[in-house]
């Protein structure tokens, strides 16, 4: 659904899977450096809600999920992972409980097939699970305690008046990637661990009991050496354009793996995140849809660890 604060002066909007908010609202680097500042706010309101509600839900979700939740305090956000027998990530959320429910949030269009999930888990646990998403958006500031928001739908415009000035999308995303966190199903594919995107400890507590998934986890995190690494790409700016997602990047002739989200940072220029294999030379220059591209470690090839560690989703 647009949002309401495509209205506001500026705004034009974004297109795709962020379609309904603002890309920006005139001026690129200005909103980044705004948000660096630590004022404005980004409208990110496309993003799919959920609530968790119930008395079980908490060790419910702690059994299902890579996070440890069972004794959770209220209003502490955290990122939770649902992965497959086999390892791989096939849903992640982001969120908090307020000692009632545990409110989340996920990407655009996500929500449906984790809550179709849940539901087949619930069993005879007394747990309530509905999609918020017309009801609650979600919002980013940076001076905000934990950054991300739940605001009321119908309340967004006093909001904006409240928190602005308003920045873009665009720039939201170019902070993102240039701090290496990777946006799930996007800067990911169906193969992905968490161990290659950098998810642990962020989305994933290596000390909690068992949930589906996990010895992939453990045994790659006690070997190390994790198949792929997520990196940061630093793109050739003398062409006017960005990588296509989805792209396959090149050690010369030879595909080592593919381009995810890319921005244009203020300071950096034009970045990209990228998935890699792991024996990919560190400081070897790669290319990706044309554009010549160097590497900057985001996940220790050795060892699966976030180099920028404490992300939040």
């Amino acid at each position: 659904m647009p949002s309401p604060l495509l209205d506001l002066p500026g705004a034009v909007a974004a297109e795709g899977i962020d379609a309904g908010v603002a890309a920006h609202y005139g001026s690129l680097y200005g909103e980044q450096h705004t948000l660096e500042r630590g004022e404005g706010f980004v409208d990110l309101s496309h993003r799919d809600v959920l609530r968790i509600a119930g008395p079980d839900r908490l060790t419910w979700l702690h059994s299902l999920t890579s996070q440890h939740l069972s004794s959770l305090a209220p209003d502490t956000w955290t990122g939770a992972l649902i992965l497959s027998p086999q390892g791989h990530v096939e849903h992640a959320f982001f969120g908090y409980d307020d000692g009632e429910s545990f409110l989340a949030h996920t990407e655009p269009g996500a929500a449906e097939a984790l809550i179709g999930f849940l539901e087949r888990m619930k069993f005879m646990m007394r747990v309530e699970v509905t999609d918020e998403t017309p009801a609650l958006a979600v919002m980013w500031r940076p001076s905000a305690p934990h950054t991300y928001e739940f605001v009321p739908r119908e309340s967004l415009t006093s909001y904006a008046a409240a928190a602005g000035p308003a920045c873009g999308f665009w720039a939201f995303e170019a902070l993102r990637i240039a701090r290496g966190e990777p946006r799930p199903g996007l800067d990911t594919d169906h193969r992905t661990i968490p161990n290659e995107a950098g998810w642990i400890p962020s989305a994933v507590h290596l000390d909690k009991g068992c949930y589906r998934g996990q010895e992939t986890v453990a045994r790659v995190h006690t070997l190390g050496r994790p198949p792929r690494r997520l990196t940061l790409l630093h793109l050739d700016g003398s062409e006017n354009r960005l990588p296509v997602r989805g792209s396959e990047v090149l050690l010369g002739e030879k595909a080592v793996g593919f381009v995810g989200t890319s921005a244009r940072h203020h300071e950096l220029g034009p970045i990209a995140l990228a998935m890699l294999k792991r024996n990919v030379d560190v400081t070897a220059q790669l290319s990706v849809d044309g554009l010549p591209a160097g590497q900057e470690v985001l996940v220790d090839p050795d060892v699966g660890l976030h180099v920028r560690p404490n992300l939040r989703g």
